[in-house]
């Protein structure tokens, strides 16, 4: 008997008007939160089936997420989300915090109180979840303190790029971390990273936000790992296979 994909079973009806966009974004959500493990086969058809959607919004959301190297498939025979491996961090937290030092630097000057109170707000959810043991949405509280002086940057680029490389920092931590790398210690890090936009230090800013980073990587090489789940998705779908 095949075993079936692990579709969340609350699959809300989509709005056609905007269909594509949904299936799109709901697939792209289900693989960061886990949801969809790397090496987890994807059979578009039970997807669709899943959404109540046709099959060819599927297909080319599953395009648009191999673009992204998100999703692997192999001449027509199968599509699987893609493997990670645990030292992604190592390569991708440092272009992270160099762009978002940079970020930082062009919104200075665009930053507002509303903007600062919208972080403090991110980070009291943040310290809720933790506290209530909630790593989605930690990880979620995180990226939104973060994406407010992002965006504040007027940069489409640097948002796009952020953005891209992010969704592969939450594809680790739902495979090897439980959801989220975050801890009590980040809250301390973003209030630092707000005192100093509070005092319009750029420089000061920007070093907070390199730490937070690094201090993130460091608590990702501290936690010891289980096996990951997904090679033992990828040995499974390879039996399949045959």
């Amino acid at each position: 008997m095949c075993k079936r994909m692990p579709i969340p079973a609350n699959t809300k009806p989509f709005n056609r008007s905007f269909m594509r966009e949904e299936v799109y974004n709901t697939l792209l959500s289900w693989i960061m939160k886990g949801k969809l493990r790397p090496g987890e086969k994807l059979l578009d058809k039970e997807l669709a089936e899943s959404m109540g959607v046709s099959r060819t919004p599927v297909r080319e959301a599953l395009r648009r997420l191999e673009d992204k190297d998100l999703v692997v498939s192999s001449a027509n025979r199968w599509t699987r989300v893609s493997e990670i491996s645990i030292k992604e961090p190592e390569m991708i937290y440092p272009i992270i915090w160099a762009l978002e030092a940079l970020a930082v630097s062009l919104a200075m000057a665009r930053l507002t109180d509303a903007d600062i109170k919208k972080m403090k707000q991110a980070n009291i959810a943040l310290g809720k979840a933790l506290d209530e043991e909630d790593p989605v949405k930690a990880s979620q509280a995180d990226l939104r303190f973060h994406d407010v002086f992002i965006e504040r940057a007027d940069n489409p680029h640097i948002v796009s790029i952020l953005s891209d490389l992010k969704i592969r920092c939450r594809m680790v931590e739902a495979t090897y971390f439980g959801g989220s790398a975050c801890s009590k210690y980040s809250m301390d890090e973003h209030d630092r990273i707000m005192e100093a936009l509070k005092s319009r230090d750029v420089t000061l800013a920007q070093s907070m936000i390199e730490a937070n980073w690094k201090n993130s990587l460091t608590r990702i090489r501290d936690v010891e790992c289980p096996t990951s789940a997904s090679q033992n998705h990828h040995l499974r779908s390879e039996t399949d296979d045959h």
